[in-house]
């Protein structure tokens, strides 16, 4: 309990406010914001990329990164993961990542030349024929019921500590065949979140995960989705809406993708084979 506390305290912080209702302006109150702050990605000393997130579990963030740039597929190609000092600003952050054959790191192939911002996320490959080429398609023949699937957003807002007080952050579920929410990062990029979540399991060596159901609280992008084939989740879920891109790979890619899930209704639009209770009349 007490690191989930300093966790939250570091994800959250109070300001005033000035709250306006029904005409009436009262005086200055206290309301809580989620914190974002640059992250500086390194690798073998080489800056790779800023990542503007939600502080905490910075590590996790930077191994999910790793592994859907194709850079590490698991812990054992990650010697060590060392948290610095940004620089002058307190507020600053840096994570340098050692790996343990360096010499096949390419520093000019993965740089990013630009700040990553909270709704975009990092650019990754440009084409699905492109992370196609990078990632095996999904070949498990995982299913999962269609009904725990809609069982899945009230299991996620229950455990959703920093959004239930600012509503500023979106979240990312793992979830079992059984439908049991097995880790959840929250985060004020949906990329963030994702990568918290994945580097955690990729840390604990639990990569593929073949037998797993990804839950997202918001949009499902291109980048979400190769996201989720680079460590070989078969079925990605979402109670927002997918792109187009993000349908295309997931039909190419051998993924299920559902999305739009509310109370008993959800879309399907690639992969309905893995979903059982969900057949086709």
């Amino acid at each position: 309990m007490d690191s989930v506390c300093q966790t939250m305290r570091r994800m959250i912080r109070e300001v005033t406010i000035h709250r306006y209702s029904d005409g009436v302006m009262p005086g200055p109150g206290r309301d809580e914001v989620v914190i974002e702050e640059p992250l500086e990605i390194r690798i073998e000393g080489a800056p790779v990329a800023i990542a503007m997130r939600t502080p905490g579990q910075d590590e996790e963030l930077a191994a999910g990164w790793l592994l859907s740039e194709g850079i590490a597929a698991s812990a054992a190609e990650i010697a060590s993961i060392v948290p610095r000092p940004g620089g002058d600003d307190s507020r600053a952050a840096m994570v340098d990542v050692m790996l343990r054959d360096p010499a096949r790191f390419d520093a000019t192939r993965h740089r990013r030349s630009l700040v990553s911002n909270a709704s975009c996320g990092l650019c990754g490959a440009a084409t699905v024929d492109q992370v196609l080429r990078d990632f095996a398609k999904v070949t498990s023949q995982f299913c999962i019921g269609a009904k725990l699937l809609l069982e899945m957003p009230a299991l996620l807002t229950a455990q959703q500590g920093a959004f239930r007080r600012t509503g500023g952050v979106h979240a990312c579920g793992l979830f079992d065949a059984a439908g049991k929410l097995i880790a959840l990062r929250e985060d004020v990029g949906r990329h963030n979140a994702l990568d918290k979540l994945l580097g955690r399991a990729l840390l604990d060596g639990l990569l593929p995960l073949s037998q797993h159901v990804i839950f997202l609280s918001g949009r499902v992008s291109f980048e979400m989705m190769q996201k989720a084939l680079a460590a070989g989740v078969p079925v990605v879920a979402a109670i927002g809406a997918p792109s187009s891109l993000a349908i295309e790979l997931a039909e190419k890619s051998g993924q299920a993708l559902a999305a739009f899930i509310r109370g008993t209704t959800m879309n399907v639009y690639a992969g309905i084979e893995r979903l059982r209770g969900a057949g086709r009349p």
